[in-house]
């Protein structure tokens, strides 16, 4: 292998882990940035969303690799049916540990927060036990510069480098255009910047940290399905 190709098959690496390293990171600073709370727990719901991708392929009956339209089909609604339940559950871990210490002082809800992480650690240690457990391939993997372009080179691009680059880069988009674009992500910056001062302003400082603790589960389980 040229050296040329050693630094582009690293650099495919790196895109391609480095996206879901940030679909974690995205979720995690949104959550510090409006409540200033260091969130351990939020790894662990990255960590449940792989497990409960797996559970809802296995309750929609998806044992092997999916083709043709229910790849089109199934994919898609893994992923919503994913992002929908970790968000429930992250809104659902601030609901009961955070906010009934939000006005505490900063070190009960660290605290609080790293309890919360053994809590759901051992969660899914009862519910899948300390074995290894292999995810199914149902995302048909191969080389696409052989496949499709005949391309015989030491340098691989798999379709699940595609997968991943395809699905991160959309939601970071439409995270752009909410935070940036939207009423509620305004909301959300003015909270991050002076949480009294937007309070005095009418916005609903409470809901729209649920909003942000909801966009960031969500995050985190389409991070577990694509890591899966």
């Amino acid at each position: 292998m040229e050296w040329w190709e050693v630094l582009v098959q690293q650099t495919i690496n790196g895109l391609t882990r480095g996206a879901v390293f940030a679909l974690i990171a995205l979720g995690y600073t949104m959550v510090y940035g409006i409540i200033e709370l260091i969130n351990f727990a939020h790894g662990d719901v990255f960590m449940l969303g792989l497990f409960i991708s797996l559970a809802w392929f296995t309750l929609l009956g998806v044992t092997k690799t999916l083709t043709g339209w229910q790849l089109v089909t199934m994919l898609p609604l893994v992923f919503v049916l994913t992002m929908l339940t970790t968000a429930a559950l992250n809104v659902a871990i601030d609901r009961v540990a955070y906010r009934p210490l939000r006005r505490s002082t900063r070190l009960a809800p660290l605290i609080t927060a790293i309890g919360v992480s053994f809590m759901l650690e051992n969660v899914a240690l009862l519910w899948k036990g300390p074995a290894p457990i292999s995810y199914p391939d149902v995302f048909p993997s191969f080389d696409i510069l052989r496949e499709w372009f005949g391309v015989d080179s030491a340098v691989f691009v798999t379709s699940k480098d595609v997968l991943v680059v395809g699905a991160t880069l959309p939601l970071m988009l439409a995270l752009h255009y909410f935070v940036t674009r939207t009423r509620w992500g305004k909301a959300m910056r003015a909270t991050a910047q002076d949480r009294e001062t937007a309070q005095a302003m009418g916005i609903d400082v409470e809901r729209t940290i649920l909003l942000t603790f909801f966009v960031g589960g969500a995050l985190a389980g389409a991070a577990g399905l694509i890591q899966g």
